[in-house]
């Protein structure tokens, strides 16, 4: 089991959130054309290695974090709140 440090509530457990997806996608402009937004919703890279990851608190706080985490060997690097810039290991 991973234990997530939520910046607002300390380590926790992760099955007090949920996985919210990939937190390197940029929306496309409103402009941007089907495509685009399809590209966004559909096709989505499967890495392996260190990725950038959307998760949310839903038993605890209900906030948004940023997860630095290993897909392999699940280990987490980073936590931080939507706005911070975390770096992802090499």
């Amino acid at each position: 089991m991973l234990r997530i440090a939520c910046p607002w509530c300390g380590a926790r457990d992760e099955a007090e959130f949920r996985y919210r997806g990939d937190a390197g996608v940029q929306r496309p402009a409103p402009d941007a054309g089907l495509d685009a937004f399809y590209a966004y919703v559909f096709e989505r890279d499967n890495p392996k290695g260190w990725h950038r990851e959307w998760w949310q608190h839903v038993h605890g706080c209900r906030r948004f974090i940023k997860v630095v985490r290993h897909t392999v060997t699940h280990e987490i690097a980073a936590v931080g709140r939507p706005e911070d810039d975390l770096a992802v290991p090499e």
